[in-house]
């Protein structure tokens, strides 16, 4: 039997240990073991993850700092909820939802190509500038955004309610500032698990296919990737892409777990953006599973922490600090080597042991 490499290896490990948490914490949920708090977090901390994932892809492997992955979430929410909300009537919830979640993907997917068209061809700050004014932008324009149905079909205005001219019995789909509301909530743990672990599986097959390790040799040196004949810009469209879709997954699961859906900056915002890039930071940066984890603990901790009030964010400020130091400071890096307490030391060690057995 062929040996597995380690990024193999670890991957299975990574799925594993999600398989078990997602196990225990189904049965605390369906036991009454888990507060009604905490079991609705579950499906908004795999969202999240997925958009850490995407964002990896594009910061990690890619080499290029996006802080517009929310606007890619926001674009697949948005989509996935108006179509949800036109076809409630007409389409069945199974059928329905796929179709939602393939068209809210395709578009975030469609909007990240668009976009690395020109952005790509910046580098630096100035990459990170432009991602960050498209999430804004796509903020924005759904906030002026009214569209309604009626037996005349969709109408469409940016100035408010009254002006799409609908007959009394039309449907408001997008109401501005207000967003989407009575999406069917058929976002759940079991699927937005199942969609974590293809988008980890895509993301690994992807770094470790001949595309990947040709967007891998473009982040590392891209001039010398030029010289060999390395279709830069073709690479760098694909990854992106791939990243942008990822986010969208992230973006349709988030909008079918909540009956309203508005763009705020909180949800789609910069504050998403960074907290998002938060995530991959502390995780690892081209560490898809160190990614999962920041998410799920970052995401949990605050409420976890919440009946301590006063002094819950200072808490979360401090774990922040910890983790940071803890995954990149130099010192403690050498230190951790060299008592065996890394990711590496820790799979070899429970591997020996495994064999003992």
């Amino acid at each position: 039997m062929k040996k597995l490499n380690k990024s193999t290896q670890k991957l299975i490990t990574t799925l594993a240990v999600i398989v078990v948490l997602y196990i225990v914490m189904s049965i605390m949920d369906g036991t009454g073991n888990l507060s009604s708090l905490m079991s609705g977090l579950l499906v908004p901390v795999c969202a999240y993850s997925l958009v850490a994932v995407g964002l990896n892809l594009c910061v990690g492997y890619l080499g290029e700092l996006s802080l517009g992955h929310a606007g890619f979430m926001c674009v697949g929410a948005f989509t996935s909820a108006f179509f949800s909300k036109l076809f409630q009537d007409s389409i069945p919830d199974v059928p329905r939802f796929i179709l939602a979640l393939v068209i809210g993907t395709l578009m975030a997917a469609l909007f990240g190509f668009l976009i690395a068209i020109p952005v790509l061809r910046l580098s630096g700050d100035y990459l990170a500038i432009v991602t960050l004014a498209f999430g804004e932008i796509i903020k924005n324009v759904i906030n002026v955004l009214y569209v309604g149905v009626d037996s005349n079909g969709l109408h469409f205005s940016i100035k408010d309610q009254m002006s799409l001219g609908m007959e009394p019995t039309g449907k408001m789909l997008v109401n501005g500032a207000q967003g989407i509301t009575g999406t069917p909530r058929q976002s759940t743990f079991t699927i937005a698990v199942i969609l974590l672990i293809v988008a980890l599986i895509v993301t690994h097959n992807f770094v470790n296919s001949r595309t990947g390790r040709a967007v891998k040799a473009i982040r590392d040196n891209q001039i010398a990737a030029e010289t060999v004949g390395l279709p830069v810009t073709k690479y760098k469209l694909v990854a992106f892409t791939i990243s942008a879709a990822i986010a969208g997954v992230g973006g349709v699961l988030y909008a079918h777990n909540i009956n309203s859906l508005t763009a705020t900056t909180n949800n789609f915002g910069y504050n998403m953006s960074i907290m998002i890039l938060v995530y991959v930071v502390l995780g690892g940066i081209g560490n898809f599973s160190g990614s999962v984890i920041a998410a799920v603990v970052l995401t949990m901790l605050p409420e976890m922490l919440r009946g301590l009030s006063t002094y819950r964010m200072l808490i979360y400020s401090i774990v922040l600090i910890v983790l940071m130091l803890f995954n990149w400071a130099p010192a403690i890096l050498k230190w951790r080597e060299e008592h065996g307490i890394t990711t590496a030391a820790i799979v070899g060690k429970f591997k020996k042991t495994k064999e003992v057995r």
